[in-house]
């Protein structure tokens, strides 16, 4: 709504809406009153019935002009020039007052109705030329509200004027009556003026069909009218509204013109603002039931509301004579506006919506021919009627008849929309539905929806967020279940099995060709592991004859849920007092030509859009874990290697304390963080977090000058670190206290033992009973989910490190994503042993299991294989992050026992180049496959990953999660594109090129350094890209297979050859999986660059002469055999377990 609001001139029109209503309801509440005051009987009927007919007349006589006007001239310029004739018409109304006019004053109500009449076509058609496709049901929700409005402050305050003015008045007549009340025609003045000053504040669109003529010879013979009705009636949804409406105003109609009689003859009430209050509280249900169907179409169109208003509306017109009483019909009005607001509001957005651009200013005034005729013909019955002198029972036993059949039609019209509108009441006590893309549904034609499958109710969520009705193709077993299969034949499912699979397709073609919306989900069945699977191209015989497009879609929020195949663990974890958001992407139309792959690449990408989405409601990091462990209290969050286990409860008290002690003596708002992947290292992220400022994980491997960078680039003025950490780095040559000349050192142990006893049985207890929302507002600063949480220096092992910022919705998005592939069980514990100056560390192996609610073991030393075994098979664990480096580490080590990773459930390589060897090793050793993902610090890190195959029971088919040699699928709103480096050209399956990488896990940028920035993140298709400087292709699955890096090919003899291929070339020629070794290319004079292999050689190993020779006499083709090979202790690494490709050139350069 706020958004909306915030919409550039929605205000300025909302309010010119009002005023014009406003201005036109005064006028003929005044010439009303003064009919109702000189006349009686059925006089006072068949005038009050002129009266709303010369309102309506124009609306019939200039329907194909004021539609031309609409369509051929910029709306805003039509309400401005309406307004300068609204100016006019209500001066000379005043005059009429004045001199006691009124027949003058009778016929101003005819012309006021044709500025009017010229006006509504634009207004309405306005709108979506406003505020787009997605809001319009919302929009004219508010559009009714302001009419509504209008009309009740007008009837309301030209009543009590028309009474004030008349109160000495003892002989009425119509001359008497009107000079007398004559002041109120300046308010009418008044508002006119205002509202063209409000005319020229709106925002000017322009017109689609400038170049329309108007043939005023073609106006007369009637040919524009038959055309324009053409346009309607050719459209059965717009056709079928306009019908809904017309009966709805027309009944409207002829209950205020027979209500007055009604009251004065069966009640005897005269007083017009009585009368004129009774009716007006329609008015006000109207405002309430308008607003409730605004809310119920938040980008979309609820046409649920359509059967509910019209059989609502058909009780209150059959209840109306049979209550006694003002207040019972008050009451009565009140609903039959309510239920109305609920029917019209609907039936206004299909009307626009469903209108083609260039021709909606003339379907709309089509609209208000057909609605004004029936008003017109329902008044001119209530006439004939009064002047035969039935009475107003007889009025009101006609109109009950006529809404009760309307209501019966409509249920006829629309069942579908009514279950749906149940069912959508039904889930949104648990679900809140959010729609993306909504515009890119056509408004007509054949429509195949094709998308991830991803629950047992993704039927009814797609069916839901369409404005149409939508039709689904059903495995047969599940479509012939008795207790189902009358209820899928009432949604026109089709069923499809293996025997009868091309019945099936040919009926698919068929219902598109006939223009209906058929949902497929291509996958086939529903996921269980919350990726997509592989897309069946049975859907491409389905859509090779029919007429249409293709629009994809992505479902996000039911995974997790009770309705999906995910483990029991994730539903635990994903249970929330909130509602669950669900969002649906709909994607731009594709040609029915599109094959599986690229449905496949823009579902991924599709898939970013509804994470966008999603990940804009989410809390800041601090705040997620303080709800979790505040929900989870006395369960173990987090345990030491060599300390006892630690509650959520003891934890978070303990997050709290340090949370008040650093906002005190740390004031900048980046704060520096110098430890070990322990649960003090955890503690301390967590408090910087919860202070709402930026945390700075360092390096403490790297050397003094690189940490003195980092401290100065950051603008730390305060790092947190630990006496004892200290002083094992001192033990180990690095003298962390000369950095105390860049920024103070707050040492751990001094400022945890400062809170006294009270003090900390003070939080504990607060901790324990005050409410989550009380506890956030005393204990955390809330930032805005878009500001800075971490700054992390890239690994720099390509050149200088990078300060790469992370918001805390790329970490809390990347949390999700990672916690949702994992497919949690209920007793996973995470073995946490990366570093936290990692965004492997940091992200995935910390705060990813504090802030879901998952068990996390840590351990300070990632390279510590034996004790990290020991851990593991100690505390169960049974998830595992590293990188192939560390693995192969386990693998070697005799003291890791194959029995100690028993436990493990999952393991997962990341941060480089899994090698075959040391997967094939792990497995052979420990019988454990190795997963292996894929991504970047700027990526917060994770982007994708293999996840184990599953096994449908159903069908018994593997649902495939793992592809050996790929780095898997992108992670849930995650998406890669294969593009040239130079020109950025999306490049086909299978084809090598750049790889960037979306999602709302992209960094917000590198620290101070806009221009590098500029240069890793792009902006396409309105979605941002890192650039990741990765070379590699997708294959027609959507697994990302890495090549290598850009910067590691070698230009030999105009040849690029990939550096990457020659270390596992000459791997494979010397017969030695495990070979450490670096391929550098150094600069050349005859060939451009030669390459030098540094080799981690043993004492007594083969010298580098005898490993050349062996490469040749291997057959190694000869571009690839390195010009030096040297032998080298050992492959320089970084602390994440990467190679160090800085230190090794120098060592290459060097030798």
């Amino acid at each position: 709504m706020l958004e909306l609001i915030r919409t550039r001139g929605f205000g300025a029109f909302i309010s010119v809406v009002f005023l014009n209503a406003f201005v036109d309801l005064g006028h003929k509440i005044i010439v009303q009153n003064a009919v109702f005051k000189a006349y009686d009987g059925q006089t006072q009927i068949v005038l009050t019935a002129i009266v709303n007919a010369l309102i309506l007349l124009p609306f019939v006589l200039l329907f194909s002009p004021a539609g031309h006007i609409s369509d051929r001239f910029a709306k805003a310029r039509v309400m401005r020039v309406s307004a300068w004739l609204a100016v006019l018409l209500t001066l000379i109304i005043t005059y009429s007052y004045y001199h006691g006019n009124f027949h003058l004053a009778f016929a101003m109500t005819f012309l006021l109705a044709m500025q009017s009449a010229i006006y509504s076509p634009s207004k309405y058609g306005y709108i979506r030329d406003l505020v787009g496709a997605a809001k319009l049901a919302e929009a004219n929700g508010f559009v009714q509200v302001a009419t509504t409005l209008a009309i009740l402050l007008g009837t309301f305050a030209f009543s009590i004027g028309f009474e004030h003015y008349l109160s000495s008045t003892t002989t009425w007549n119509e001359a008497t009556i009107l000079t007398d009340i004559a002041p109120l025609g300046w308010f009418l003045v008044a508002g006119s003026l205002l509202e063209l000053a409000l005319a020229y504040r709106l925002p000017v669109f322009k017109p689609v069909t400038a170049a329309l003529q108007f043939d005023w010879r073609a106006y007369a013979r009637g040919n524009y009218l038959r055309d324009n009705l053409r346009l309607i009636w050719r459209q059965d949804i717009i056709w079928l509204s306009i019908v809904g409406l017309s009966i709805f105003w027309a009944i409207a109609q002829v209950v205020l013109a027979s209500f007055p009689a009604f009251v004065k003859a069966e009640m005897g009430i005269t007083n017009t603002v009585v009368i004129q209050g009774l009716m007006a509280c329609a008015g006000i249900g109207i405002v309430f039931g308008s607003s409730m169907a605004s809310r119920a179409s938040k980008n979309h169109i609820e046409t649920g509301l359509i059967p509910v208003g019209a059989v609502g509306v058909a009780a209150c017109i059959v209840a109306m004579p049979l209550l006694g009483g003002p207040f019972a019909l008050g009451l009565n009005f009140v609903a039959l506006g309510f239920l109305g607001g609920l029917f019209i509001v609907p039936l206004n957005a299909l009307i626009q919506y469903h209108a083609n651009e260039a021709q909606r200013g003339r379907v709309l005034a089509g609209n208000n021919l057909i609605q004004n005729t029936t008003m017109l013909a329902f008044l001119a019955v209530t006439v004939g009627l009064a002047s035969i002198g039935a009475g107003t029972d007889v009025l009101f036993a006609i109109l009950a008849v006529t809404a009760v059949g309307g209501a019966v039609y409509t249920l006829y019209k629309v069942p579908q929309s009514l279950v749906r509108f149940i069912v959508n009441e039904i889930f949104s006590s648990k679900y809140r539905l959010a729609i993306v893309g909504f515009e890119n549904f056509p408004q007509t034609g054949g429509v195949l929806l094709l998308g991830n499958h991803i629950s047992w109710i993704d039927w009814a969520i797609i069916q839901m967020a369409s404005p149409r009705p939508v039709r689904f193709i059903m495995e047969r077993s599940i479509y012939e279940r008795w207790y189902l299969k009358w209820f899928l034949d009432f949604f026109g499912c089709i069923p499809i099995s293996a025997g009868q699979y091309q019945q099936a397709l040919t009926e698919v073609t068929a219902c598109l060709n006939r223009g209906e919306v058929v949902c497929l989900f291509p996958e086939g069945t529903i996921s269980r592991h919350g990726q997509l699977s592989e897309f069946k191209h049975g859907y491409e015989k389905a859509a090779a004859e029919a007429h249409g497009v293709i629009i994809p879609f992505y479902l996000r929020g039911l995974w997790g849920s009770s309705f999906s195949r995910s483990n029991t663990g994730l539903k635990s974890l994903r249970k929330s007092p909130r509602k669950r958001e669900i969002v649906v992407a709909f994607g731009e139309p594709l040609p029915m030509q599109t094959t599986a792959d690229v449905l496949k690449q823009k579902v991924f990408e599709l898939s970013i859009s509804a994470w966008e989405e999603y990940t804009d409601s989410l809390p800041d990091v601090a705040t997620a874990w303080l709800t979790t462990a505040r929900r989870l209290g006395s369960r173990t969050a987090i345990t030491d290697t060599t300390g006892k286990p630690v509650s959520y409860r003891r934890f978070a008290t303990a997050t709290l304390l340090l949370t008040r002690l650093l906002q005190r003596q740390c004031r900048g708002q980046n704060v520096g963080v110098l430890l070990p992947t322990t649960s003090a290292g955890a503690l301390t992220n967590l408090a910087i977090l919860n202070c709402g400022k930026t945390v700075v994980n360092l390096n403490y491997t790297a050397s003094i000058g690189a940490l003195g960078s980092a401290i100065r680039k950051a603008g730390l003025t305060h790092i947190i670190t630990s006496r004892r950490f200290v002083d094992k780095l001192t033990a180990r040559g690095i003298d962390i206290t000369a950095l105390g000349d860049e920024a103070s050192l707050i040492y751990l142990e001094d400022v945890m033992a400062t809170p006294s006893t009270p003090r900390r049985l003070a939080t504990l207890t607060a901790f324990s009973i005050l409410p989550t929302p009380l506890l956030l507002r005393l204990f955390h600063r809330r930032v805005d989910i878009n500001e800075p949480a971490a700054i992390l220096f890239s690994s720099g092992s390509e050149g200088e490190p990078k300060g790469v910022v992370l918001s805390h919705k790329n970490i809390m998005s990347n949390i999700r994503q990672v916690s949702d592939v994992l497919n949690t069980e209920a007793d996973d514990v995470v073995m946490a042993t990366l570093p936290l100056f990692h965004a492997f560390g940091l992200t995935v192996s910390t705060l990813m299991p504090l802030v879901e609610g998952i068990p996390v073991v840590t351990h300070p030393d990632p390279t510590d294989a034996a004790n990290i075994g020991k851990a593991v098979a100690r505390h169960k664990a049974t998830i595992l992050f590293g990188t192939s480096t560390f693995f192969r580490l386990y693998t070697k080590s005799s003291r890791v026992l194959p029995l100690m990773l028993s436990s493990l459930r999952i393991v997962v390589a990341g941060a480089e180049k899994l090698a075959p060897a040391v997967r094939d090793a792990f497995k052979l050793k420990f019988n454990k496959d190795i997963f292996e993902g894929y991504g970047a610090t700027e990526t917060t890190p994770v982007a994708s990953v293999n996840v184990p195959d599953e096994l449908d029971v159903g069908s018994w088919k593997v649902q495939r999660g793992t592809k050996a040699g790929t780095v898997g699928m992108p992670l849930p709103g995650t998406s890669f594109r294969i593009v040239d480096p130079d020109t950025l050209a999306t490049l086909p399956p299978n084809e090598d090129g750049l790889i960037l990488i979306g999602g709302s896990q992209v960094m917000l940028g590198y620290l101070d350094d806009r221009e590098r920035t500029d240069a890793a993140v792009v902006v396409l298709d309105g979605k941002r890209w890192y650039k990741t400087g990765d070379k590699g292709h997708i294959d027609e699955d959507g697994y990302l297979t890495i090549v290598d890096r850009y910067s590691r090919f070698a230009k030999i003899g105009g040849e690029m050859v990939s550096l990457g291929a020659i270390e596992e070339a000459a791997r494979t020629a010397l017969e030695l999986p495990d070979l450490a070794c670096v391929a550098i290319a150094l600069p050349d004079a005859k060939k451009g660059e030669a390459v030098t292999l540094l080799v981690a050689s043993d004492p007594g190993g083969p010298d580098p002469d005898t490993l050349r020779a062996k490469l040749g006499a291997a057959g190694m083709n000869p571009l690839m055999i390195p010009a030096h090979i040297r032998g080298v202790e050992a492959i320089p690494v970084l602390a994440s377990g990467k190679t160090d490709f800085v230190a090794a050139r120098r060592f290459a350069a060097a030798s």
